[in-house]
């Protein structure tokens, strides 16, 4: 099973920490949190399917529903008998969403990272929608076999059904309005964490999200962008530690 992130020595008896990437990323993005937060915290972070290393498996349909159920079959498997804790971002935190009622008592806390919304806008989204199905239909995948092009390799070589299907899924009328209905549904406390700098996702829409969870905390990083667990992952991993601390 590909990607990935094993730190030191963890503690077993403590949940174990499944993180999602976002649209067209991989796995390898959380690298830097997961070494921030080891040896205390153990971090899980697969590609999802027809994104880094893992192809798309033939029967999954590309929509966030299918997706979290996935996600879900291989959290269990990863986990074994240990508790987990989902951890998404972006639209990862979508796949997260769906993935919670799938879990059962097994699921114990929900970080969300550059996740938020509920709040359809046809125009932007359509948007949206073209412009990723320009990037995925004119990118240039032979970038990916020229040297020190490792952090392009996911965008360029993206499945292109799984990554345009996701995109249309996460931003059509009903996925969007069905997202704080999940929200709204989750049995277990949730953190989430957006940067006063993220160009994509604004805080004000994590607020929003976040407000249809009944046991929620938010908080805002000073000067962290869309990719805190990249830019920062220091400072991103302080309110994960103190949030776990008290939520498990």
């Amino acid at each position: 099973m590909p990607p990935i992130v094993n730190c030191l020595e963890h503690d077993v008896s403590r949940p174990l920490l499944v993180a999602l990437h976002g649209w067209l990323l991989a796995g390898r993005l959380w690298t830097p949190l997961a070494a921030a937060l080891a040896p205390d915290w153990e971090l899980w972070a697969p590609d999802l399917p027809g994104f880094g290393q893992r192809a798309r498996p033939r029967g999954l349909h590309a929509n966030l529903a299918s997706y979290g159920r996935w996600l879900a079959q291989a959290a269990r498997e990863q986990a074994g008998e240990r508790l987990i804790v989902l951890v998404g971002h972006s639209l990862g935190g979508s796949v997260a969403l769906h993935a919670a009622p799938h879990l059962g008592d097994q699921l114990v806390g929900l970080v969300q990272i550059a996740a938020g919304g509920g709040v359809y806008q046809p125009r932007a989204f359509a948007q949206v929608r073209r412009g990723g199905a320009l990037f995925l239909r004119w990118r240039p995948g032979w970038l990916a076999e020229l040297p020190g092009t490792d952090p392009l390799r996911s965008p360029l070589l993206a499945d292109r059904r799984a990554a345009q299907g996701l995109l249309a899924c996460s931003t059509n009328r009903g996925a969007v309005r069905q997202i704080p209905m999940l929200t709204a549904r989750l049995q277990v406390p949730s953190l989430w964490i957006s940067g006063s700098r993220d160009q994509v996702m604004a805080p004000s829409y994590v607020r929003h999200l976040a407000g249809y969870a009944d046991q929620h905390q938010v908080v805002e990083l000073a000067g962290a962008g869309h990719l805190p667990m990249r830019q920062m992952p220091a400072q991103l991993a302080a309110p994960i530690r103190a949030w776990l601390a008290q939520a498990c």
